[in-house]
């Protein structure tokens, strides 16, 4: 039997802690679950699931006593069994161009990092499905941090239910919501620490979530996952999330991709390819984002522009320049402006978008890329990770 793709036996916590249950990632079949066990009559249980979601996804209320249309002795049961609890905002930093950074603390201790963007047209805000990364990309400064574990669909969750509190997007009852009027958090973007393939069933549940239609309410096209080419989980994203799909492609060769993104190791070019061009037809997606890191010397020549329409033809696809965002030690260096430009203007020419990624928050290292926890924890071996998870 084939050893599964995710890497569950990394998540924590393993299994339902003792004390009161957070209700935050709870899919509604689990939430009904919980109500169910706590004493609710199974008659009622479809409707109470149906306020007590309203009550924290849509109007984004912690405080059980605050749901005035549940009976006062329904509440304080609530709050007897269960809390609502998101991750712990560490740090804030802002950027000369808007960009935030939110350092979050998770269960356990651990940290991960949170950007949201803003732009005249949208709020995008990048989020983390790992505790650092088991791809090691040479390009990429999470890469240089060692897998501690997946996050949990309330981690995932709770990085977007966060930023909308520093926001301050939360309705007031009775203004409406939803898509009805200007958001500033109106997209998310898979693209923070770790690679959510990895860790697909938390990440399927926690984007379930956000955009069922009566809570954050943000549809499948506004959420882009992006992966480095975990080929048999991209099928089940399509038909499981159904949203966007990115991918970090960065390379027209599997000798330099092999380098970049070892993961092509694995699965190479042609096998990736193989999975893209079926992917807009399953996921009813209109096309695909193809990432490239655009380095000095190494993936930038006019040589590799050409191989690179080449190989994309016949996948509907959007090709995004992103100039390095350099980092303490990094191994290269960002192409010159001109070379980017006529990369660009070559695949323009092919018939492709290829937008230059205008760098955002640099200054306070939030660029794409450069995303590393400041307490970064020491290597651990996979026993260790297991005994820690209680598995060992």
């Amino acid at each position: 039997m084939t050893a599964p793709i995710t890497q569950d036996v990394l998540t924590l916590p393993r299994k339902l802690p003792e004390g009161p249950v957070n209700l935050i990632g709870l899919t509604r079949a689990g939430l009904r679950e919980a109500l169910i066990a706590a004493g609710t009559p199974e008659k009622q249980a479809k409707m109470r699931v149906g306020q007590i979601w309203q009550w924290i996804y849509h109007w984004g209320v912690r405080d059980f006593a605050a749901m005035t249309n549940l009976a006062k002795d329904y509440r304080a049961m609530l709050a007897e069994t269960f809390v609502i609890s998101l991750p712990e905002v560490v740090t804030r930093q802002v950027s000369d161009d808007g960009t935030r950074k939110y350092l979050v603390r998770i269960a356990g201790g651990h940290e991960v990092e949170v950007v949201y963007i803003p732009e005249e047209d949208r709020g995008t805000l990048c989020i983390s499905s790992q505790v650092g990364c088991t791809l090691t990309c040479s390009f990429c400064h999470t890469g240089t941090q060692k897998l501690v574990r997946n996050l949990t669909p309330a981690e995932i969750v709770g990085q977007v239910m966060l930023a909308r509190d520093d926001l301050g997007e939360w309705p007031e009852p009775g203004t409406g919501t939803g898509e009805a009027g200007p958001r500033l958090l109106s997209n998310i973007v898979l693209m923070g620490m770790g690679e959510p393939l990895y860790n697909f069933e938390n990440v399927r549940d926690a984007m379930k979530i956000v955009m069922d239609p009566e809570g954050i309410s943000l549809s499948r096209r506004r959420i882009t996952l992006s992966t480095s080419g975990v080929v048999p989980e991209i099928a089940r994203t399509a038909e499981e999330i159904g949203c966007l799909l990115a991918v970090s492609f960065h390379a027209t060769t599997d000798e330099v991709r092999d380098r970049l993104v070892p993961i092509n190791k694995r699965w190479n070019i042609e096998t990736l390819l193989g999975a893209l061009r079926d992917y807009p037809r399953l996921s009813n997606s209109e096309r695909i984002t193809f990432e490239y890191v655009m380095l000095k010397g190494v993936n930038d020549s006019d040589a590799d522009a050409k191989r690179l329409v080449k190989l994309i033809e016949g996948i509907p696809a959007k090709i995004n320049l992103i100039p390095f965002n350099e980092w303490p030690g990094a191994p290269y260096e960002r192409s010159d402006r001109q070379r980017i430009k006529a990369f660009a203007d070559i695949i323009y020419k092919a018939g492709y978008a290829s937008p230059i990624r205008t760098p955002r928050g640099e200054d306070i290292m939030a660029a794409c890329g450069q995303l590393k926890s400041a307490t970064e924890r020491a290597r651990k071996s996979r026993a260790e990770i297991a005994a820690e998870a209680g598995l060992g």
